[in-house]
């Protein structure tokens, strides 16, 4: 019985439970100089040593479940027993309680999702890699020595409560300088802005109350500054534990203390505070660097990362050099001549105008200068919807009135030459809403947190692309700028910071052998310094393209060069493999941009009537160069509505045609038919350690947030997963919607009640799982799962939300089916940056001055316990390299660590769109561009709303449940394909 017709199994519940960590293997491998031979090697999973995990027993299995079970025709090895994990028994309580090891023990109970992480504990590091050449290599660490000292927490309560840090810090800063040298004791606390106050070493008092007065800056226009009392209560709260922090990062326990972390951040990030404008952990100042203008009175900052880290060498000080857009400090004048044109200054502004200036103000800080000394600050709240000139306000309370433009003149002497522009409305002037346009100036250091265009994001990474050399050199400088030596606060809590780049040993893994077509000239191909080319070489795999057809929507792209376009790259398509009919279906079709779903349905119809009812391949087409939204309607229709692959192409490279660019475009196109462009030898040979023993599965997930300022529009979860074994090269893609900001993959699992059947499983784990087995006629007998994008304050509720959710996927499809699961999370937005040891060897770097693709880190810098590493897998193109973060979060299948660094940098090889190694394991790259592409499914009015579902077309969630919409589904042949390619 196929899998797909299987009756629903009765669903079960999985929880993880306590077990005894799992004990590693560790095995060398061997690095060779010549291609492999391709016979194939009989490898089994190293036995497991977990506890509640043994290999599934004999005995009678009820129907469906042999449709899941039934052992595959063509095993890879000679392995006959796959290894199962079985279910344990467990409570709801023990998870609601927290869960510990690292196991995979289940239980037959409703999930609920645990009040406490606390006891759960990650993979440990099973060793230490031992494969590739060896290396020295810097990173943007500075080693950080333990202090000696007690560091005390207490409580900080200010009343009355005030919002801003900014004033709160002005507060503590003032109570510090009243009475450090008599209630303080001579302490210097270190704030976190909030309610937390740190020491090094005990106050006199366990709590006490203080009365501190401020010039209150933010009052009126007239009269004498106001001053605030407030009322401050300091009270002891903790003592930190340093020796746990000591055991902690010599390897000895496993949790690290967060408080004592924590405080030393805070420590470190006093001063700054004071010096420059910090951004979250970032710090920036117009000193720096000099600003880069980015248009529109906006301009990029230089600044710099800072965060303390436990690292394997002990306390480490990571600092990295970063950029922003920040609002110029213009006349307001001046910035909204900027925003709308110089000729702005001597007409009336549109409505259209009006709404642009008000978007780009709104929530920025002015100050006045139209009162010589006095520069007092206000936030602007709105603009008037009438020209300053027609605008009068009450002066007293028999509701005479007078206009703005006289008030300013008879109050301050100040002549508004520009009274055909609007008043900016602030909030809290006490004669008038109003200040004029040309009587404000903005504040210095605000950030801009709105969507940036095109251009400025280009401009703004041009301004933040450095050379690794320059960018180490910068980053020195920095460190020697702050000074931590002469840090009073580091001082105060004993802290000292060196200011050398840590050096470490690294390691260069080899280049995998790739596999392609036995017809080319070059059957097999060793990368070199990460990159190859298609030159005498076929895809292992080429597709058929018999009907297609080209819609062009470039108007100056005339038919015939659009013709000869087309013709090039059939050719291209030709000769690395693929069979390609050169006569499209009807002729090139013209058609203009803001018809785009007219044009596609008549193109689509008039080839169903010429074919009589049979499907269409491919839709080539054509764009503009700047086309809009037309490019993401374009996939919206064909993948949701029509069914249709199609393969976009501007028209610069229409114009410009470049082999390399036809080479890209036909290896994309073959992917999108269901080929494989290559594969790794190793695995058609069967030789990958823990994926060629038995049937695996390799998942990659990712979830995409809306951009700034985008405060309803739904998140958006892809998943990814192999749909080939031995060869895990190609990966079919589900997509879903879900809450605003929610990490946690929520459609992962699902079940509903339907009134026919019962209780129904569903969710993209099971359907990815239901599709493995019936592309390959196999059960996926270990699964490995990439997850990107996630930060690791979410570790604890990712790992155990997900993980749980692949436990129940599993379960559901049959009773006691339960694969070993290996959950990697895969981070790029990291502040660490790894440089050659010396920039002048040019072998060991790349063309970019780079360290070379394939350096692994997993030493030193790397976390004390745990189970992570940095890989390099990419060659660097320009700018400084970032390397992935690999952290293996739980592991069921014993990788060492050799094994897990060589299989995620092999599989960068493998990546579809180009011949380049890329910087993140493709998996989780693919699941990156199936959630951006999901994105143009949402209907412009539905994204304000939120809109979420399975391609399949079911709803995610009972109607009203979520507040989330479902996705328009996408059509069964695309999702069988790398669509999003």
């Amino acid at each position: 019985m196929p899998m797909g017709k299987m009756k629903e199994s009765s669903e079960k519940h999985f929880v993880i439970k306590s077990q005894l960590q799992n004990i590693m293997n560790t095995k060398n491998a061997q690095n060779g100089k010549g291609p492999p031979s391709q016979e194939p090697q009989n490898q089994s999973s190293p036995p497991s040593r977990t506890r509640g995990r043994r290999r599934g027993r004999g005995g009678r299995k009820s129907d469906q479940a042999d449709a899941f079970m039934r052992p595959s025709s063509r095993p890879c090895t000679g392995t006959d027993s796959p290894v199962i994990a079985e279910a344990t028994q467990a409570t709801v309580s023990a998870m609601s309680n927290g869960l510990v090891g690292n196991g995979g023990s289940l239980c037959e109970a409703e999930v609920f999702f645990p009040s406490s992480t606390k006891s759960l504990s990650f993979a440990p590091r099973p060793g230490y890699g031992q494969l590739g050449t060896r290396c020295i290599v810097k990173a943007n660490h500075f080693f950080a020595d333990l202090p000696d000292k007690d560091l005390i927490q207490y409580d900080v309560i200010i009343i009355p409560e005030v919002v801003s840090r900014t004033v709160n810090r002005a507060i503590i800063a003032e109570l510090v300088k009243l009475y450090r040298e008599s209630e303080l004791g001579m302490r210097l606390p270190a704030y976190d802005g909030r309610r937390s106050l740190y020491t090094a070493g005990e106050l006199p008092f366990a709590r006490k109350e203080f009365t501190i007065k401020l010039i209150d800056e933010e009052d009126g226009i007239n009269g004498p500054k106001r001053e605030m009392e407030y009322k401050v209560v300091i009270k002891f709260v903790a003592c930190a534990n340093l020796h746990h922090l000591g055991q902690f990062l010599s390897g000895k326990c496993s949790d690290g203390p967060q408080d004592a972390l924590q405080i030393l951040d805070i420590v470190l990030r006093e001063l700054s505070m004071k010096r420059y404008c910090p951004v979250g952990r970032s710090f920036f100042s117009s000193d720096i660097r000099r600003p880069h203008p980015l248009g529109n009175g906006l301009e990029a900052w230089c600044g710099f990362y800072q965060s303390i880290r436990p690292t394997q060498m002990g306390l480490s000080l990571n600092i990295d050099m970063t950029s922003a857009a920040f609002i110029e400090a213009l006349p307001v004048i001046e910035f909204v001549a900027q925003l709308l044109g110089k000729d702005v200054l001597s007409r009336m502004l549109s409505d259209a105008d009006r709404i642009k200036v008000k978007k780009a103000l709104r929530g920025v800080k002015v100050e006045v200068t139209h009162r010589e000394n006095v520069r007092r600050k206000y936030r602007v709240s709105g603009i008037t919807t009438q020209p300053t000139r027609e605008l009068v306000f009450p002066v007293d309370e028999h509701s005479n009135m007078k206009s703005v433009v006289e008030y300013f003149q008879e109050m301050y002497g100040f002549t508004i030459q520009y009274s055909h522009l609007p008043c900016l409305q602030v909030g809290n002037l006490k004669k008038a809403n109003y200040l004029p346009m040309e009587a404000c100036k903005i504040v210095e250091g605000q950030r801009y947190t709105k969507r940036l265009s095109e251009k400025q994001i280009t401009s703004l990474l041009k301004f933040t692309c450095q050379r690794p050399r320059d960018r180490e050199n910068d980053i020195l400088q920095t460190v020697q700028h702050n000074a931590y030596e002469h840090d009073s606060y580091a001082k105060e809590f004993g802290i000292k910071i060196n200011e050398n780049l840590a050096s470490m040993e690294a390691r260069v893994l080899p280049a995998p052998w790739l596999k392609y077509h036995e017809t080319g000239k070059e059957k097999v191909c060793l990368p070199q310094v990460g990159q190859w080319n298609m030159m005498n070489k076929k895809m292992i795999n080429g597709m058929t393209v018999s009907r297609w057809a080209c819609i062009n929507f470039s108007r100056s792209v005339q038919e015939s060069v659009a013709r000869g376009f087309c013709n090039e790259l059939v050719q291209m398509c030709q000769v690395s493999g693929m069979e390609f009919n050169p006569e499209p279906v009807i002729p090139i079709y013209p058609a203009r941009p803001e018809q785009v779903e007219k044009a596609l349905k008549q193109v689509y119809h008039a080839c169903m009537n010429k074919l009589k009812g049979k499907e269409l391949d491919l839709v080539l087409a054509i764009l503009p160069d700047n086309n809009g939204s037309l490019y993401g309607d374009l996939k919206r229709i064909c993948e949701t509505d029509l069914g249709l692959i199609s393969q976009c192409c501007l028209a610069k490279y229409v114009f410009k045609i470049s082999k390399q660019y036809l080479s890209n475009v036909s290896l994309k196109i073959n992917v999108k038919m269901g080929g494989r462009n290559t594969v790794l030898l190793d695995a058609i040979s069967c030789r990958i350690p823990l994926v060629s023993d038995i049937p695996t599965i390799i998942f990659g997930a990712d979830v995409t947030h809306p951009e700034n300022g985008e405060d309803s529009s739904p998140s958006v979860a892809a998943v990814v997963a192999s749909q080939d074994w031995p060869e895990v090269t190609k990966y079919a893609g589900l997509v879903c919607a879900q809450a605003h900001r929610q990490e946690l993959i929520q459609d992962l699992y699902k079940s509903w009640h339907d009134p026919i059947r019962g209780t129904v499983s569903g969710g993209m784990i099971r359907d990815l799982l239901v599709s493995f087995r019936k592309a390959t006629g196999q059960k996926p007998q270990r699964i490995i799962f990439y997850r990107d994008g996630v930060s690791e304050g979410q570790f604890y509720q990712v790992l155990l939300f997900e993980l749980d959710a692949i436990r129940k996927a599993c379960a559901s499809l049959e009773p006691n089916y339960q694969p070993p699961v290996t959950f990697i999370v895969v981070q790029k937005r990291h502040h660490t940056r790894l440089f050659a040891n010396n920039h002048r060897d040019k072998s060991s770097t790349d063309k970019s001055g780079n360290i070379l693709p394939g350096t692994v880190v997993d030493s030193k810098i790397c976390h004390p316990t745990e189970f992570d590493f940095y890989l390099c897998s990419h060659a660097g193109i320009q700018g400084t390299s970032r390397p992935a973060h690999y952290h293996v979060l739980w592991d069921e299948n014993n990788f060492t660590a050799d094994g897990i660094q060589s299989l995620t940098n092999n599989l960068c090889y493998t990546y579809a769109r180009c011949t380049r190694s890329v910087s993140v394991v493709p998996p989780a790259y693919y699941a990156h561009l199936a959630a951006f592409r999901a994105r143009f499914y949402m209907e412009p009015d539905a994204q304000d709303n939120g809109c979420g579902a399975d391609p399949s077309g079911k709803t995610t969630r009972a109607a009203g449940e979520s507040g989330v919409r479902p996705l328009p589904a996408l059509k069964e042949n695309v999702k069988r394909v790398m669509f999003y390619c």
